[in-house]
């Protein structure tokens, strides 16, 4: 399911774009709220639950099948072109949709992308048959209780709410709510895709035509940024910018800095297709703006089925 984000006015200095906001694994509409409020107006920004996620009744399943149900998404709301923000492994589902359907993706943005290099032994482990069933079960089982109940503890201690930047893990197991699938089966699921998929995706990222801004944290410890590195070498137009101290939860964790480079890459998405130049001249052409509006109150309300009100493996 779908539900639009609230975002602020902005002096109507951009294009209008369609974007569609993909979390991680595991992840929800939730984990966008910091980064969309700070998008401006003329960004229609749409969070969804990835298929086998809250409310969604469509079955898990690996990168093409998110990819296809995120292209009849935009049939049903009448969209013909958007820009596709992923994190982690919803990077791997846009990079998947940017190659099924490239007339549809106007530009891609990717936040600590999963991509070549990411598998590490514990993908392996949690993906074998027998051992990544036991261990998702008893994962799924225990984690978002203990979660929970450790951010219930931090919050008497501190007398006061947990914002969405801090413990950013327990917030993301904690709050993974209640769920039309079991959620143990979709991470099984995905991570087997995960194994299963990845190859071919990669075979397929030289294809891709929409340009393609990638952030990474060198400091990343799920999501290795030589990941990153990969990805904007074998993109035939991509653009690499690191996120220093924010880890793996972009979205979360440095929702400033994302927004402004969304911002400043979009601005120029209009100009490059004008542009004769090839695309290895233009990769480092993104201006390094910031906007004068990182001060406003922000109502950073979510509405919609499926989505959690409130910030409560690869997210």
């Amino acid at each position: 399911m779908a539900a639009d984000i609230v975002t602020i006015h902005m002096p109507a200095t951009l294009g209008t774009h369609e974007l569609v906001l993909l979390h991680g694994q595991p992840g929800s509409p939730a984990d966008w709220v910091p980064l969309a409020g700070r998008l401006p107006a003329q960004f229609h920004a749409v969070a969804a639950d990835r298929p086998g996620y809250g409310s969604s009744r469509l079955a898990a399943g690996g990168f093409a099948a998110n990819a296809r149900a995120l292209l009849a998404d935009l049939d049903s709301r009448g969209v013909k072109r958007a820009v596709l923000v992923g994190h982690s492994y919803g990077g791997g589902v846009a990079l998947s949709a940017a190659s099924l359907a490239p007339e549809r993706v106007a530009a891609v943005v990717l936040l600590a992308s999963v991509g070549p290099g990411c598998v590490n032994g514990w993908d392996r482990l949690l993906a074998a048959p027998g051992a990544g069933q036991l261990c998702a079960l008893v994962a799924w089982r225990l984690t978002p209780w203990i979660a929970r109940a450790r951010l219930a503890q931090i919050r008497r201690r501190r007398g006061r709410l947990i914002r969405p930047d801090e413990h950013v893990n327990w917030q993301v197991w904690g709050g993974t709510g209640r769920q039309y699938r079991p959620l143990w089966r979709t991470f099984l699921t995905e991570q087997r895709a995960l194994l299963r998929e990845l190859g071919e995706l990669e075979s397929t990222i030289p294809a891709v035509q929409a340009p393609v801004l990638l952030l990474a944290d060198p400091d990343d410890t799920q999501v290795p940024v030589g990941t990153a590195r990969r990805l904007a070498q074998t993109l035939p137009d991509a653009r690499l910018q690191l996120v220093q101290g924010a880890g793996h939860h972009l979205p979360r964790r440095a929702p400033d800095e994302v927004a402004d480079a969304i911002v400043a890459f979009l601005a120029t998405v209009a100009d490059m297709s004008a542009d004769p130049a090839p695309a290895s001249r233009r990769k480092d052409q993104v201006p390094n703006t910031r906007r004068a509006v990182d001060q406003l109150n922000v109502d950073h309300g979510v509405s919609g089925p499926g989505v959690v009100p409130s910030g409560p493996v690869r997210p």
